[in-house]
């Protein structure tokens, strides 16, 4: 069975979602705070609490597919990534409109103040990028 994490990368925060272990349902797990957090650290040992055989990344993208610098930034990233956990797959996925579509569940669901939402919308944006992969899988 392949289990996946996936990551919604920000400047200040990193979403993660992970899949169960059929590989078919994405659930929010956490979001990790760049200022406090040695992110990568916290991946690698996300992707081994969770047996993780792939991580994949939400690229970002304007509406007219071209990427922008947060594109590169993530990209950078990516290669912080390689260079700590070696043995796992990078994908890398179109994440256009996940926070979007993630910020309007939230919107739905009533969640109250900002600072609360964002510690939700980062990690339920992963699920989405991750859901996305999965269903594309099929």
């Amino acid at each position: 069975m392949k289990k996946y994490i996936a990551l919604d990368i920000g400047d200040v925060r990193i979403g993660v979602a992970k899949s169960d272990i059929l590989g078919m349902i994405a659930t929010p797990l956490e979001t990790i705070d760049r200022r406090k957090t040695k992110a990568v650290k916290r991946i690698a040992e996300i992707c081994k609490e969770n047996n993780t055989l792939s991580i994949v990344v939400g690229i970002p993208k304007s509406l007219d597919g071209s990427e922008k610098r947060q594109a590169e930034k993530v990209r950078e990233f990516i290669i912080k990534l390689k260079k700590e956990i070696q043995n796992l797959e990078i994908i890398e996925v179109d994440e256009r409109f996940s926070t979007v579509i993630a910020d309007n569940i939230l919107k739905d669901l009533n969640k109250k103040g900002a600072i609360e939402k964002r510690k939700v919308v980062d990690k339920m944006a992963a699920a989405i990028i991750l859901q996305t992969y999965l269903d594309m899988k099929k």
